[in-house]
């Protein structure tokens, strides 16, 4: 008996477990969220309110990114804090940097030369502008490419539910296109009305509406515009080229204020191009794209 029943128990096949998933940034882990849908549920590192660019991991946190089966994060260009972490991880432990997955399509930074008088944060200028930009999940289409990549590597992992996964992606996907129709009609009046944001992030958002993008306060992540820059863009709104003007949910948005003072240029609401004031979860892109167009539109409408 005792024979029989070993027999048996080693033609059962040993089920894989759903890996574990940690991300960087909220956009990131709504997709990976729809793409586990009932299965599991991802990490997300960067917290509700937290600046994307200026983060340290908590120890639990490193922790977390040590244990984890899978890690999904933008890439150095965007999350650099994130680099030690994986680097504590086993020889071979998956890592999937959606920034260089196959079919992403990247755009240099639409303002790549610094104004010598553009300072970073440690009071050099910002050397970290310039390249390829990293804020590529602003582009639907690069989303619905992360969502195959993303399917197939927790299928890679997970074989038994690697059709759920596939299952999973094609929705969220089908839902993008959806998603991108609408904004697309809620965009289509105010394509021809320049813009001015804080910083150099919504070039993919751009191209894909077809929005006029008239400059930035800031070029960099790390950076804090110069004397000429301000006069350049102060003169563009004193000629009226600019319609609306953009604070970021990160930044002050007296800089904002000031710029636009007394010139007719409106002030619209606070852009957020990472979502880090949305509420985390598979929605949070979906949310994030539909707020960017509607603050947009609602402003630039007039």
């Amino acid at each position: 008996m005792r024979c029989i029943i070993a027999l048996l128990l080693t033609a059962i096949p040993a089920l894989a477990e759903v890996p574990t998933v940690v991300t960087d940034i909220p956009p990131v882990h709504a997709l990976v969220a729809q793409v586990m849908g009932d299965l599991g549920a991802p990490e997300l590192l960067l917290a509700k309110g937290a600046d994307e660019h200026d983060f340290q991991l908590r120890p639990s946190q490193a922790s977390a990114v040590a244990d984890a089966g899978l890690v999904v994060w933008v890439g150095p260009e965007l999350t650099p804090w994130l680099e030690g972490a994986l680097a504590t991880r086993a020889e071979g432990a998956a890592s999937l940097a959606l920034l260089h997955a196959e079919g992403t399509r990247l755009q240099a930074y639409r303002a790549a030369t610094p104004d010598p008088e553009d300072q970073g944060t440690d009071g050099g200028t910002d050397p970290g502008h310039g390249g390829e930009d990293p804020h590529a999940w602003l582009e639907p289409g690069n989303a619905q490419v992360w969502l195959g990549e993303i399917a197939a590597e927790l299928g890679r992992l997970d074989p038994a539910n690697a059709a759920t996964y596939q299952a999973n992606a094609g929705a969220a996907a089908a839902r993008i296109t959806a998603l991108d129709a609408e904004l697309a009609a809620v965009l289509a009046p105010v394509r021809d009305k320049p813009l001015v944001t804080y910083h150099d992030a919504f070039g993919y958002f751009a191209e894909a509406y077809g929005l006029t993008l008239a400059g930035s306060v800031a070029l960099g992540d790390a950076s804090s515009p110069g004397a000429s820059r301000l006069a350049g863009l102060r003169a563009k709104l004193e000629a009226g080229a600019v319609v609306c003007v953009f604070p970021e949910v990160q930044n002050d948005p007296e800089l904002m204020t000031q710029l636009a003072e007394g010139t007719g240029a409106r002030i619209g609401g606070a852009l957020d191009p990472v979502g880090s004031s949305l509420e985390p979860g598979p929605e949070a892109y979906a949310a994030l794209l539909s707020g960017l167009a509607q603050t947009i539109a609602e402003c630039a409408a007039g």
